[in-house]
């Protein structure tokens, strides 16, 4: 079902793969795109459960949009380890406009979508989406 509004379908693979992330923690992060000749939401990328948080940080593009959900582990003041998902819409100062509005008016329907986001950040350079501001936003 495309919403009216941007008219991005959300391919099945997209929940697919973030039920395994959130339930049998099969990924530590996917990173999903639009293709715009299709009007779909698709997993670009999925990053083995091994991967750190730098290999996530680089597979997004400098200069375009995606979103993207990241598996965040950390551990409480009270010494308790815990993890977060994080959605992230990236949106770097450099992509083109068209594609920042494209990214942003299918942004909270494609969110709806992937059940079990608890932090969502947005950034527009790397900086607003550091480990730093993963464990402020953590707790």
């Amino acid at each position: 079902m495309a919403n009216a509004a941007s008219g991005m379908a959300v391919h099945d693979d997209c929940k697919l793969k973030f039920l395994e992330l959130k339930a049998k923690r099969t990924y530590r992060y996917i990173v999903f795109k639009i293709e715009e000749k299709q009007k779909q939401v698709i997993v670009e990328k999925l990053g083995e459960p091994t991967q750190s948080y730098e290999d996530f940080a680089a597979s997004l593009p400098a200069d375009e949009c995606r979103y993207a959900v990241y598996d965040f582990d950390f551990v409480t003041a009270e010494n308790c380890q815990k993890s977060r998902i994080f959605f992230i819409a990236w949106s770097p100062d450099t992509s083109r406009v068209r594609s920042k509005m494209i990214y942003a008016s299918s942004k909270d329907r494609f969110k709806r979508e992937l059940d079990g986001i608890q932090v969502e950040l947005q950034a527009t350079d790397p900086t607003e989406m550091g480990l730093d501001v993963f464990r402020s936003r953590a707790n």
